[in-house]
């Protein structure tokens, strides 16, 4: 098996350490896509609306060969009109054509909404995934700054607890130049220019082994993400289903990767 410098806080290199076979497994992008859409999937809301909306009135439609209140020979449309009483009708009611009617085409609660994958398919995707953020050819059409991947930083990366910290060690992997670029954030046209929502750019991952204060230590800085590696997904490590995105792992991450990938699943 390949190896990989493991470097640390500083940058310095300190030994190295062999790499599973997640990172030289085929990177398949159309795997990755699906297992980007299957997580995303799972976030939708779904939407219906009362089925009795619009059906709670005295109107009734009798058919159009029926005499009594059809309207037939009267010259007006045969609809199901309201009852007044005496035998009189009143507006159209209940069809979506008419005053305060049922909607034409509702959202229905039973539409399927979620998108299931199985679960051998989604972990070669996560490895498939992986593989992509060791590839210099999927990194540099995600990143345009010269990285050296994979990047393999010291266990010591767990244990920061500020975000000053954190952003000399990844400035000690030249990975400024990527940060930079997420640091103004990015205003979308149209409703979301109304409201003010602010999206930034993806830039850096950070998977580490344990969580011993780095995850909220690196939590707030624009575009970075932290996660164990328990806890790899698909989206983090191909926002919008494209592969490539540069990632630190941590030595332990890395050492424990495989046994971790066989626990993940989205049941």
């Amino acid at each position: 098996m390949a190896s990989a410098s493991i470097r640390t806080l500083t940058g310095s290199t300190q030994g190295t350490v062999e790499l599973p076979a997640a990172f030289h497994e085929e990177v398949r992008v159309d795997l990755i896509r699906r297992a980007v859409l299957a997580e995303e999937s799972l976030a939708l809301q779904p939407k219906s609306h009362d089925p009795l909306a619009g059906m709670n009135t005295t109107a009734r439609y009798y058919g159009a060969m029926n005499s009594y209140r059809s309207g037939r020979h009267m010259g007006r449309a045969i609809r199901p009109r309201q009852k007044l009483g005496g035998g009189r009708q009143g507006d159209v009611r209940r069809i979506p054509s008419g005053v305060k009617g049922r909607r034409a085409h509702p959202h229905m609660i039973e539409k399927t909404l979620v998108e299931r994958i199985n679960r051998k398919e989604y972990q070669k995707a996560i490895r498939s995934a992986v593989a992509a953020t060791a590839d210099t050819h999927y990194v540099k059409s995600r990143h345009n700054a010269e990285f050296v991947v994979p990047i393999v930083i010291t266990n010591d990366i767990e244990s920061v607890k500020k975000t000053k910290d954190v952003m000399k060690a990844f400035e000690s992997l030249k990975l400024s130049s990527d940060l930079e670029k997420s640091s103004k954030p990015r205003i979308r046209k149209g409703l979301r220019r109304l409201s003010q929502r602010k999206t930034f750019r993806k830039s850096v991952l950070l998977v580490v082994k344990e969580d011993k204060g780095v995850i909220r230590a690196a939590r707030n800085i624009p575009g970075v993400d932290v996660c164990t590696a328990q806890n790899l997904r698909a989206k983090l490590l191909a926002p919008g289903g494209t592969p490539g995105r540069v990632t630190v792992w941590s030595e332990g991450a890395v050492k424990s990767l495989a046994d971790d990938i066989t626990k993940l699943s989205l049941e």
